[in-house]
């Protein structure tokens, strides 16, 4: 079992790095925990370019002049947890929707005919509108028509999971929202998800199940964002050490307008993403880094190439949002409001190629299936 390090110890050891830290870090073939703490550190700010010089280098070798696209579909906004800076919490008066099963596969393949074969399944955390049978018979609509279906939902058991991944889901997101346990108390009031380790026991569940894929991160603006992501690196060592055949991302979702217009707790600067970004390109550098919509066109275009290697494209937050042009009920305002054609365009732009597919199926191991 995982065991989070204390988030006090985290921010005193990134704020006692010295320059000569930052140095030995740079020098480092094989980067330790120690040495993430170095590059996520206010003494690395003056090497942020040689950071990033780095961070390309590792990406382009690693996964080539690509990055790969995918869309979430958003199956429900009903949540029965009281998360304050959500915009699905229970205690938003929004409008409610969840998708029946017919729905969900056309909005499915709305973005199919787009030119979409990697989708997220997304919803609110509420069992009852979403269980384990109702995912099962979408993943077993969807899976042979893209090549790979991810979901960001409730945490499940080792068995649910596993019986999903028969059915067709290849990965799955959870995102511990943040590391520091005394914030998570605050922000998290009431519901399965104040449980924090609960949550943070979830990414070990999900690989014991055998899915192909786990992705880990927190929303950024609720605690010190240095510290978030020397957690995250505590989490990804961690984890690829007890499942060396799974794959792994990072997401780094900042905070965005939502419903019950919560404000950040902490402000997290576009330099600051990108910092914590290339520490961990430097950290971990076959891990898949993901920028969503929720970052603007301009910030997303700039990163190409420096160290994500996933972007979502043409999305939208709000449950049957690609059929109709209703967005009421959203959980938050998106950054990057471009077409999958426009975003398409501006990687090509800048000398990369757009991936649609990277997975097939058949490459999935029979016994696992």
């Amino acid at each position: 079992m995982f065991h989070a390090p204390e988030f006090t110890t985290l921010s005193a050891q990134i704020n006692a790095v010295t320059e000569d830290d930052v140095k030995l870090a740079f020098a480092s073939s094989h980067l330790t925990v120690e040495n993430l703490a170095a590059l996520l550190s206010p003494a690395a700010e003056p090497y942020l370019q040689q950071m990033a010089s780095q961070a390309s280098t590792i990406t382009q070798t690693r996964f080539g002049r690509t990055t790969q696209l995918y869309a979430p579909i958003y199956l429900s906004n009903y949540c029965t947890n009281r998360c304050v800076y959500c915009g699905f919490s229970a205690d938003n008066h929004i409008k409610r929707k969840c998708l029946t099963i017919d729905e969900a596969e056309k909005e499915a393949m709305i973005l199919h005919e787009r030119g979409f074969q990697h989708i997220l399944l997304v919803s609110g955390e509420a069992e009852s509108a979403v269980d384990i049978e109702y995912m099962e018979a979408i993943a077993l609509r969807l899976r042979d028509k893209f090549a790979a279906v991810s979901i960001e939902i409730q945490p499940m058991s080792t068995e649910h999971y596993h019986r999903l991944f028969l059915a067709g889901i290849t990965a799955v997101a959870v995102y511990q929202e943040t590391y520091d346990r005394e914030i998570y108390k605050e922000v998290h009031l009431s519901g399965k998800k104040s449980d924090y380790d609960y949550r943070l026991e979830t990414p070990a569940r999900v690989a014991e199940a055998g899915m192909r894929e786990v992705g880990i991160g927190a929303l950024l603006g609720l605690a010190d964002w240095r510290a978030e992501g020397l957690a995250i690196g505590h989490h990804l060592a961690w984890l690829r050490k007890q499942f060396w055949s799974t794959a792994f991302t990072v997401s780094f979702p900042r905070m965005r307008p939502a419903a019950g217009e919560f404000e950040p707790l902490q402000i997290v600067s576009e330099q600051n993403l990108s910092q914590l970004i290339f520490a961990l390109r430097l950290f971990d550098q076959d891990v898949g880094l993901i920028i969503s919509t929720r970052e603007e066109a301009r910030y997303r275009d700039g990163m190409l190439g420096l160290g994500p290697t996933r972007y979502s494209a043409g999305s939208c937050t709000a449950p049957g949002g690609y059929g109709s042009d209703d967005s009421d009920g959203e959980q938050f305002s998106v950054g990057d409001h471009r077409s999958l054609e426009e975003v398409c365009a501006a990687i090509r732009e800048k000398g990369f190629d757009p991936v649609y597919k990277d997975w097939d199926r058949e490459f999935q191991r029979e016994d696992n299936v």
